[in-house]
C-alpha cells in the first residue's frame, strides 16, 4: 500500500489527469466525472471521513441520499460508476486495498441490447455481402468487412482503421488497437481468413496500379479517400444498410452494433467463457460484458424446459 493523496481534492485531479492521458477522455465526460466525484467528495467530509476510509457501506449510503435528492436513476447510475472508476484507480496505484463500490449494483434502467441478430440473420447478410458492389474489388472488400467484424466483434472504428500490415502472411491472430491505444489479439475465423485473403489480393493489385500512376501506397487495409487514409465509419454504416436491404433483414437492425453483440450473444449462447468474451471486445470492466448473460439465462430456462422431467406435461393432461 502506498499513500494516496492527502485531499480528496488531490485524488479527483489525480485521477481525472490519469483518466485523460490514458483513454484520450473527451472534455465533457472529464467535467462529468469531476461534479460526481466532487459531490461524493463533499458527502463523505460531511460525515468525517475521506475516500481513502469509505467503505462499501458509505458508497451505498450516498446513493440512498442522492435518491432522496430526487436524483434520477441515470444520474445515480453515472455517478455510481464515476466513484467506482476512481476507486479501481486507486487500488491499482495502492491507494486502497479494495475497491468500495464494485460490487454495488447499479440504480440505472437496465442496460438493454439491440434487437439481438440471429444466426440465420447474419448468415443472409454474408451471402448478400459477396453479391454487393460495382466490382469484383468492392465486393470483396464488403465480404471481408462483415466476415472481420463478425469473427472477431470489433468496433467499427478499430475495423476500418485496421493497417495492412496486421493482415499480412494470412495471421491466425489480428491485433487489434482499441481504445485509449489498447491493444488485444483476437482469433480469425477459417471464413474471415479467407475473406481477407480474396481482398488483400484485389487491394494490392489495386495498389500496384496506383503506385505505378505516381501515387503513394496506403498503410490501410481498407484504403479511403477521406482525410484519415481509410474507410470511414459512414460509408461502412450505409454499406451496411445496403446489404441489410439485399439480404432481407430489416436495415433499422443491423448496425455495425449489432454485429458486435451479434459476435458476442453467439459465442456466449454457444458456451464460450465470459471472461474471454470480455477479452475478445476490450471491454475494461466485465460489468460491461455482463449484459450478455441474458442470453445464457435464456438458453439455460430453454434447457431446463425442455430435459427436466418435472417441467413437462403430464401425459393425458
Amino acid at each position: 500500500m502506498t499513500a494516496g493523496p492527502a485531499t480528496s481534492d488531490g485524488w479527483i485531479s489525480t485521477f481525472l489527469d490519469a483518466h485523460a492521458a490514458e483513454l484520450d477522455a473527451a472534455r465533457n465526460t472529464q467535467l462529468a466525472y469531476g461534479r460526481d466525484l466532487k459531490d461524493f467528495a463533499a458527502w463523505v467530509a460531511h460525515r468525517g471521513i475521506g475516500f481513502a476510509a469509505a467503505t462499501r457501506e458509505d458508497v451505498e449510503a450516498y446513493l440512498v441520499s442522492c435518491d432522496a435528492n430526487g436524483l434520477s436513476k441515470a444520474t445515480r447510475a453515472r455517478r455510481l460508476s464515476s466513484i467506482r472508476q476512481m476507486y479501481r484507480f486507486a487500488h491499482d496505484e495502492g491507494w486502497r486495498a479494495d475497491n468500495p463500490a464494485i460490487r454495488i449494483k447499479g440504480p440505472g434502467a437496465v442496460q438493454r441490447l439491440p434487437d439481438a441478430l440471429s444466426q440465420d440473420d447474419v448468415t443472409r447478410l454474408m451471402d448478400a455481402a459477396r453479391s454487393h458492389g460495382r466490382t469484383d474489388s468492392d465486393r470483396a472488400r464488403n465480404t471481408a468487412l462483415l466476415e472481420l467484424v463478425y469473427a472477431t466483434g470489433m468496433r467499427v472504428t478499430e475495423l476500418v482503421s485496421l493497417p495492412v500490415s496486421a493482415a499480412r502472411g494470412d495471421p491466425r491472430m489480428i491485433l487489434v488497437r482499441g481504445k485509449g491505444g489498447k491493444e488485444r489479439m483476437v482469433p480469425l475465423s477459417g471464413p474471415a481468413r479467407a475473406a481477407l485473403a480474396v481482398w488483400l489480393k484485389l487491394r494490392d493489385q489495386a495498389e500496384d496500379k496506383a503506385r505505378l500512376a505516381g501515387h503513394a501506397p496506403s498503410r490501410q487495409l481498407f484504403p479511403g479517400p477521406g482525410a484519415d487514409g481509410h474507410l470511414t465509419r459512414q460509408h461502412f454504416h450505409l454499406m451496411l444498410k445496403q446489404i441489410a436491404i439485399a439480404a432481407g433483414v430489416s436495415p433499422a437492425r443491423v448496425t455495425p452494433h449489432a454485429l458486435r453483440h451479434a459476435f458476442a450473444t453467439h459465442l456466449l449462447a454457444g458456451g464460450a467463457d465470459l471472461r474471454v468474451i470480455q477479452t475478445l471486445l476490450g471491454h475494461a470492466d466485465l460489468s460491461t460484458t455482463e449484459i450478455y448473460t441474458h442470453v445464457l439465462d435464456d438458453h439455460l430456462k430453454s434447457l431446463v424446459l425442455q430435459h427436466h422431467p418435472l417441467a413437462k406435461p403430464a401425459k393425458g393432461s
